[in-house]
């Protein structure tokens, strides 16, 4: 029931595989692959091997964001109004279509989304998210949305339990507001390039006990590691 991984490949797809059976792709959200290449990150991985995916940016971060220079297109700038915080433009449903056909190629079952600490809780900003969610056709995939800036707990509950998210979060910040499946992404203690001690992972282990299904993804400098040692550590409880 618990699922251990990382945030990107840090390491070969190779020795990645032989460590973990789920990654988390970073690339579909800063500019999705073309089809073929996502088929062939499938072909190159175990028949149980599990993606899950960020959605493309195009749908959760303004185009005024520095994670925008990783997009292979630039946006024209009389159209960039049209474009991200869950906009309920056409541009922006597009980028849904585009996100959902690479989850599809890579037969992926979570698709994370993620908004910015610059999105804030306006009523704008909820309303669009509403009209979002309203109107896509999510198909098979569980969909989760990473809330970070100053949401409220009472706010990301509602919206999560309004539109069936998964409410993805750092643990060591705070514990999911819903019940179901659970989703953790590790950004590190103090910044990305923290490395987690001996102390975290058995905090941590305490918060994976249970029936629950849950996701353990990594996204530090030390991911891989850090994530092997979780592995391994709790392993070692199992046994006693």
């Amino acid at each position: 029931m618990i699922k251990i991984g990382c945030c990107g490949f840090p390491v070969s797809l190779k020795r990645y595989i032989e460590a973990f059976s789920v990654v988390e792709l970073q690339q579909t959200f800063y500019h999705p692959p073309e089809p073929k290449t996502a088929l062939k990150w499938r072909e190159q991985v175990p028949p149980d091997f599990e993606f899950t995916l960020k959605a493309w940016q195009l749908i959760t971060h303004a185009p005024s964001s520095p994670t925008y220079k990783k997009l292979k297109r630039p946006i024209p700038e009389e159209k960039q109004k049209r474009y991200g915080l869950f906009r309920p433009t056409a541009e922006v449903m597009a980028a849904w279509e585009k996100t959902k056909e690479i989850a599809s190629l890579v037969k992926a079952r979570i698709i994370i989304f993620q908004s910015p600490a610059s999105f804030e809780p306006s009523r704008e900003n909820k309303n669009n998210m509403r009209q979002f969610f309203s109107q896509l056709d999510r198909g098979q995939f569980l969909l989760g949305w990473e809330a970070r800036g100053k949401w409220r707990e009472e706010d990301i509950r509602e919206i999560c339990q309004e539109f069936n998210l998964i409410d993805v979060v750092d643990p060591f910040q705070r514990l999911p507001l819903t019940g179901g499946l659970w989703y953790f992404r590790l950004h590190g203690l103090t910044g990305y390039r923290y490395r987690y001690s001996d102390e975290d992972l058995d905090k941590l282990i305490n918060w994976l006990k249970g029936e629950k299904e849950i996701y353990v993804m990594f996204n530090n400098v030390y991911m891989f590691d850090d994530a092997l040692r979780l592995k391994e550590s709790l392993k070692e409880k199992m046994k006693r």
